[in-house]
C-alpha cells in the first residue's frame, strides 16, 4: 500500500487524482490540502490552506502529490525533497522559482522526483530509453493559435478559458492561451533534465496527441502518444515504477493528424520572456512566475487587458535584479518584490 499526501486536493489535478487514488487498491490517501475550502471526508489528516508540512509530517507519507497552485507549492515540494519523500509534481512553479535550491535539496535527500505535468511526464518516460540530446515539448496552441496581436486585442477572460483541447483551471487555462505555461514548462525542464535552453524545444501541435518528444544523438526520436487526460500522468506518478490500469481508453490512431507548427514568440511573447528569464537565471525565473501570477489574476479580474499580461512581465523582469537566491527566505523576498512591481502598475 502506497500512502499519499495530495496537496491541492480541490484543484483540476487534485480531482483527477482522487479519481485515481479511489480506482486504484494499492493508493491509500493519507492526507489532503486545499486552497480555502475545507476538506470533508478525504482522508484522516486534512487542512485548508496554509503551509503544509506540519500535516505532512503527521501524515508520514510515501509520496507527496503537489498539486497546489502557484507559488504556495513551494513548501510542500521543498519538504518532499528534503526528507527523500517520493514527489509527484504538478507544481511547476514551485521548481520554475526554486530550481536550483529544489535540486540541492533532492540531492540531500536522494528521493525521487516525478514530474506530473503531461508533458514532463511523457520526456520523463521517454528519457529511460537513453541520454537525451534534446527534447521537444508540444503546446496546444491554445484558444487563440494563429490569431494577431490585433486580432487579441480585446479577447475576454471567457475566450481565453475556452480551451481546445484540455480542461483545467482558470489560471493555467490562461497561461496555456498566452504561451506562459509553455514558458514554464521550458524553465521546469531546464532543471528536470539537467539540458541547456538551447537544446529544449517548443512546437505547437493543436490536436495534444504527442505529448513530448526525445532526441538521441543517433538522429532517432522517441514520442509519446495519448488522449489529453491527467489521470495517466497522474496514476504513472503514483504507481511509478510501474504502470497501472486507468480508464482512459487506448489511442485510436486516426483520431487526429500529427501536425506540429513553429511557436509564434512575437505574438505570443510570453514564452520568449520565460526563455530569457531561465537563460539569465538567479531569481529571474522566480520573477517570471512571480509577475506572470499577477498579471494573469488582474486579467481575470477584468482589471487589465490579454496582452498587458506580457508587456507587465516584461516590465518587472527588466526593473528587478535578478540576484540569484542563497535560500528560501531570499527567495520568498524575490517573489514578493516582483509581485509589488507588476500591483505598482495600477495603484
Amino acid at each position: 500500500m502506497t500512502r499519499v499526501a495530495l496537496l491541492g486536493a480541490t484543484g483540476s489535478i487534485g480531482r483527477q487524482a482522487l479519481d485515481v487514488i479511489e480506482r486504484n487498491a494499492e493508493l491509500e490517501l493519507v492526507a489532503a490540502t486545499s486552497g480555502s475550502t475545507p476538506i470533508d471526508g478525504l482522508a484522516p489528516l486534512t487542512q485548508a490552506g496554509g503551509d503544509p508540512t506540519e500535516l505532512l509530517e503527521r501524515a508520514d507519507p510515501d509520496v507527496v502529490l503537489n498539486a497546489t497552485l502557484g507559488f504556495a507549492g513551494l513548501p510542500g515540494t521543498m519538504w518532499a525533497l528534503e526528507r527523500g519523500v517520493t514527489l509527484a509534481l504538478a507544481n511547476k512553479e514551485s521548481l520554475v522559482a526554486a530550481g536550483a535550491l529544489a535540486l540541492a535539496a533532492r540531492e540531500r535527500g536522494g528521493g525521487a522526483l516525478i514530474p506530473v505535468d503531461s508533458e514532463h511526464s511523457a520526456l520523463f518516460q521517454c528519457a529511460r530509453a537513453g541520454e537525451p540530446e534534446a527534447i521537444v515539448l508540444t503546446a496546444s496552441g491554445g484558444p487563440f493559435r494563429g490569431r494577431t496581436r490585433e486580432e487579441l486585442a480585446d479577447v475576454t477572460p471567457v475566450e481565453a478559458l475556452a480551451h481546445p483541447t484540455w480542461n483545467m483551471g482558470a489560471k493555467i487555462t490562461v497561461d496555456s492561451a498566452s504561451l506562459a505555461n509553455k514558458g514554464l514548462e521550458v524553465i521546469e525542464a531546464h532543471f528536470l533534465f539537467g539540458l541547456p535552453y538551447n537544446r529544449i524545444e517548443v512546437v505547437v501541435h493543436p490536436t495534444s496527441i504527442v505529448h513530448g518528444l526525445v532526441r538521441f544523438r543517433d538522429g532517432a526520436a522517441l514520442a509519446h502518444l495519448g488522449y489529453p487526460d491527467m489521470r495517466v500522468p497522474i496514476s504513472y506518478a503514483l504507481t511509478y515504477p510501474e504502470r497501472a490500469a486507468t480508464p482512459v481508453p487506448p489511442l485510436d490512431l486516426t483520431a487526429g493528424p500529427l501536425e506540429f507548427f513553429a511557436p509564434d514568440t512575437e505574438t505570443f511573447r510570453l514564452l520568449a520572456l520565460a526563455r530569457e528569464a531561465g537563460e539569465r537565471g538567479g531569481t529571474y525565473p522566480c520573477v517570471f512566475n512571480a509577475a506572470n501570477e499577477v498579471a494573469v489574476a488582474a486579467f481575470l479580474d477584468g482589471r487589465v487587458g490579454f496582452l498587458e499580461i506580457a508587456s507587465l512581465v516584461e516590465d518587472a523582469l527588466g526593473r528587478a535584479d535578478g540576484a540569484a537566491a542563497h535560500d528560501l527566505d531570499e527567495l520568498r523576498e524575490a517573489d514578493r518584490r516582483a509581485r509589488e512591481l507588476v500591483e505598482g502598475a495600477w495603484v
